[in-house]
């Protein structure tokens, strides 16, 4: 029941804002109190957009609130709130397939054009990387500890990560990273400074990662092998 109300919430406030109230004096701890709750309710949920009348969100508020006899039972209302939530969750998965297919697309045209740049490595994995710098150091294996640099961007040159910008170099261990990582450090020798071009199914592939990378998101990396961790 509680579950069902706070949805209900979750949908008045979602419109809410299209219909601001006018302006309420606080004068007292109460009334300050109701309206950061207020606030905190419409800043969680600005944004979301439902198809509702208004007028009805506001009876059945006004019915519960006061005690009134309500035009539909808990039961009901329970039913009705869980069907929307679903039809919710079934169109934010469409769109999720929907901007993977989309990435998936533009990555491997990317990909493709990438290919055929002066210097370029494919490997047989799709992995594809140029040497930026050759160093002369002992190279890196699966049981290493490695300490890099890098820098990742999207292909739009989005910047989603880099050690340059934190000011200082990061440490893992190599099979601790994704697919794509653990393949090109293991052709890398202390010195190295490599660009890299990770394919989705090497990286976080339908998933993403985070709000900046999108699900089939091709990474490109600039990574540089300072050491192997003893």
């Amino acid at each position: 029941m509680m579950r069902a109300f706070a949805f209900l919430l979750v949908v008045f406030f979602a419109v809410a804002p299209a219909f601001a109230a006018d302006k309420v004096e606080l004068k007292n701890d109460q009334d300050r109190i109701s309206y950061a709750v207020g606030m905190n309710i419409g800043y969680t949920l600005k944004g979301q957009e439902f198809n509702l009348e208004l007028d009805k969100v506001l009876a059945g508020l006004s019915a519960t609130f006061s005690g009134k006899d309500t035009q539909m039972s808990q039961s009901e209302m329970g039913m009705i709130l869980n069907s929307l939530q679903q039809q919710l969750q079934e169109k934010a998965l469409a769109e999720q397939a929907e901007l993977a297919e989309r990435n998936l697309k533009a990555g491997q045209d990317y990909l493709d054009a990438h290919s055929k740049q002066e210097g370029v490595t494919v490997l047989e994995s799709g992995l594809q990387y140029k040497v930026l710098v050759k160093g002369d150091g002992v190279a890196a294996t699966e049981e290493d500890t490695v300490k890099v640099h890098y820098r990742g961007t999207l292909v739009d040159g989005t910047e989603f990560d880099s050690s340059y910008t934190r000011g200082e170099p990061a440490e893992f261990p190599v099979q601790g990273v994704i697919p794509g990582w653990i393949e090109i450090l293991q052709l890398m020798h202390v010195g190295d400074k490599f660009q890299v071009a990770i394919p989705p199914a090497l990286a976080y592939g339908e998933a993403g990662a985070g709000q900046i990378i999108e699900p089939n998101s091709v990474l490109l990396f600039e990574l540089e092998l300072l050491d192997i961790v003893k």
